[in-house]
């Protein structure tokens, strides 16, 4: 008996010690995807208020906003003008889907595949699309220096 007990710690301790390791993420990755984030979170609710000084924030300075019509690039201010009425009329509810992140020091690419909903129970998703996020580096935080958008 005490043979097997010994043989089995072996082979589980075996088992814990070949397990794939999970995939790390650096604290810039991190804080990169967390200021994404943060830009899908103030732009999903129900209908109504946004909380734009948070929006804001996110950006550094001179950011643009870059609709995929070619046409239209906006500052966050324009954004924030041009799309409040839209926000107050329906609920928007977008989030990320698949998300890769390339950083080479101060600056980072972001490619964000986004579903979107009228409300956060709808079950199929009303709008689908790409975000192209750049961000760089300011002090210790990272900011949306553009966003380039594509819904589909």
């Amino acid at each position: 008996m005490r043979v097997i007990a010994v043989m089995l710690a072996v082979c589980l301790a075996g088992c814990a010690t070949s397990a794939p390791d999970l995939p790390q993420t650096d604290g810039d990755e991190f804080a990169i995807r967390a200021t994404v984030l943060a830009v899908y979170n103030v732009l999903s609710g129900p209908a109504g208020r946004r909380d734009w000084n948070r929006f804001e924030a996110l950006f550094a300075p001179g950011a643009r906003i870059v609709l995929a019509d070619g046409r239209t690039v906006l500052t966050t201010k324009e954004y924030v003008e041009r799309f409040t009425p839209q926000f107050n009329a329906k609920g928007s509810f977008e989030h990320p889907v698949a998300t890769q992140v390339q950083r080479s020091g101060d600056i980072a690419q972001v490619w964000s595949a986004f579903e979107g909903r009228e409300t956060s129970s709808q079950e199929k998703p009303g709008a689908r699309g790409v975000m192209s996020f750049q961000l760089v580096r300011i002090g210790s935080e990272w900011k949306v220096q553009s966003i380039l958008r594509e819904q589909e």
